[in-house]
């Protein structure tokens, strides 16, 4: 058992326990049950449990999800629009999400792989400043992707 001030007082009874926590007006919580003995703690059982929810909460807001964004071309995509969707990546990949960069390829478009793979490879280009290909060029069925990761040493916005 372990008493109110954190000092542990030995192997106790459960009836001397449960005497000594209603005498002090707190409760009797079994911190681990699976330990040989059990251990118990005398402590405000509702103060216990806010201050085990605020940790939680504390440690979700500061674990980071990944997500995986995509952004999808085509091989006749405008330099324009090249731009403007690279710009869109490398925020991404700012914000610390993956990209997967993807270019569609329709009807007669598939006889023309090799412009695809180009453009993908000039996209790649683009983002080695803000990431690394985590995936190579890979293409399958009408669909010519690569994923990028970001590099660790750049800050994400917050």
């Amino acid at each position: 058992m372990i008493n109110e001030t954190g000092e542990q007082v030995g192997i106790v009874s459960t009836k001397e326990a449960l005497a000594r926590a209603r005498e002090l007006e707190l409760d009797l919580v079994e911190i681990a049950p699976k330990a040989e003995p059990p251990v118990c703690k005398i402590i405000d059982y509702g103060k216990f449990v806010y201050e085990q929810q605020k940790r939680e909460k504390l440690q979700k807001k500061k674990q980071h999800v990944t997500v995986l964004k995509e952004i999808r071309l085509h091989p006749n995509t405008d330099t324009h629009d090249f731009n403007f969707k690279l710009r869109h990546a490398i925020g991404f990949l700012e914000d610390g999400n993956k990209v997967k960069v993807s270019v569609f390829f329709k009807g007669r478009e598939l006889a023309y792989m090799d412009y695809g793979k180009q453009l993908l490879e000039r996209f790649l280009e683009g983002l080695e400043d803000y990431g690394k290909v985590e995936q190579a060029i890979k293409a399958e069925g009408r669909i010519m992707h690569a994923i990028v990761v970001p590099k660790k040493n750049k800050k994400s916005k917050k």
